[in-house]
């Protein structure tokens, strides 16, 4: 069965939706990130404060082209994954790609007492770093097949609307 991989800005709610839908759905779950810290043995604020985006990215995408050779798995990715297209093309030959969004300001209320986000570390203001990035990376996370705002619904809401939309394509 194909996978259902969760793509979107970070803060949109992967981890939390992907956990659910697995649950609901009874397959395993999948997180990129947490793949890549147990991997490396690293978490990703440490691969990008001592090696660099450049070797995140890499890992990144060592990391999904193993998870994207399997099958039935509830797959939440990292923000970025979107920005390289081997990851894309990987992630849709057995997966069918769902898009989380949520406007800038939901974003920044949900990552702003975070550490764990390193492209928001540094000066400056994190709204506007969000909303720069988001507008940056708006037609990668076009490649979505179907586009759920998490800032208007609850988890189980978004997880619903997730499955009732797999199951009019007939992928559940």
């Amino acid at each position: 069965m194909k996978n259902i991989v969760l793509i979107g800005f970070m803060g949109t709610g992967k981890s939390a939706v992907g956990r659910r839908l697995a649950a609901r759905l009874g397959r395993e779950f999948v997180d990129t990130d947490e793949e890549i810290e147990r991997v490396t043995g690293k978490t990703i604020p440490q691969i990008f404060a001592r090696d660099g985006e450049i070797r995140f990215r890499s890992e990144e995408a060592l990391v999904v082209k193993k998870v994207a050779a399997r099958d039935n798995l509830v797959v939440a990715t990292g923000g970025g994954v979107v920005l390289n297209p081997e990851n894309v093309r990987a992630l849709q030959q057995n997966g069918v790609l769902i898009g989380l969004v949520a406007d800038p300001g939901v974003i920044y209320q949900r990552v702003k007492r975070k550490r764990n986000r390193p492209l928001l570390n540094g000066p400056g203001d994190i709204l506007a770093r969000i909303k720069e990035l988001l507008a940056a990376r708006a037609g990668a996370y076009a490649v979505a097949e179907f586009t759920v705002d998490t800032g208007r619904h609850t988890i189980d809401e978004v997880v619903e609307m997730i499955i009732a939309y797999l199951k009019e394509r007939g992928i559940v």
